[in-house]
């Protein structure tokens, strides 16, 4: 059973739940890693925090980050909702391996915040049940049967829920731009992750914008931050390699 570690962002402290058998202690090289992204989090969650509050969308601005280190999971990062909807910011072990420095880990997390900021999970599941509401009222009057209607839903929720993906992601790269630059961070220097990632190209319903487009507004808008001369915190960005 997967261990994971708990990084509470705003005590600052990390603590260990663990399921099943005792497991052996992190090595070195994990330790490393994960005190990097704890100095992260201290930098971006404050900032996200406020960012959070000021959009007043979100009801719950109380963020928690977390790490999954089971070595098996791909390298991942996504927000979702406890069930006292409360957001959750959840990194995988092997994502902060990848991570070639501090600057990548804070894009990532801004952009992973911002989807809860700007309400995209409420979103996405209100185009969900309007696009089974369509669908299945479009069944219903061809008079289809029960069983074609329930699949129409579905196909329907599916559709609905992919129809602004894309725009979900490039909103969110916008505003974590801003939150890892006002946290001391270069989002230029952080986007560089997408080169490592597939790119999903400019697919029919894909979920993804290609990762040119999406780097490309990362640099448009840290130009119109450095224009408007906003102050970033000094004397983080860039510590690492």
């Amino acid at each position: 059973m997967r261990r994971m570690l708990l990084l509470l962002a705003l005590l600052l402290t990390a603590a260990c739940e663990i399921g099943g058998p005792a497991q052996p202690p992190l090595d070195p090289a994990t330790e490393a890693r994960l005190d990097r992204f704890v100095t992260v989090i201290q930098a971006v969650e404050p900032v996200a925090e406020q960012e959070c509050v000021a959009m007043g969308i979100a009801s719950n601005c109380n963020f928690q980050i977390e790490v999954d280190i089971d070595p098996e999971a791909p390298a991942n990062a996504f927000q979702w909702l406890d069930r006292r909807q409360r957001p959750v910011v959840t990194f995988t072990l092997t994502l902060l391996q990848q991570a070639e420095n501090s600057d990548e880990l804070a894009f990532v997390l801004s952009h992973e915040v911002s989807h809860h900021i700007l309400g995209h999970l409420q979103r996405q599941e209100q185009n969900a049940r309007t696009g089974a509401m369509i669908m299945g009222r479009m069944a219903t009057l061809d008079g289809a049967s029960p069983g074609v209607v329930l699949k129409a839903r579905e196909f329907g929720a599916a559709l609905g829920a992919r129809s602004f993906s894309k725009d979900f992601e490039l909103e969110a790269d916008q505003l974590g731009t801003v939150i890892a630059w006002e946290s001391g961070f270069d989002p230029a220097r952080g986007s560089a992750y997408f080169d490592r990632l597939p790119d999903p190209g400019d697919q029919f319903l894909g979920t993804h914008p290609p990762n040119a487009e999406r780097k490309r507004l990362v640099r448009e808008t840290l130009r119109e931050l450095e224009r408007s001369g906003a102050q970033a915190v000094t004397g983080i960005a860039g510590a690492d390699g």
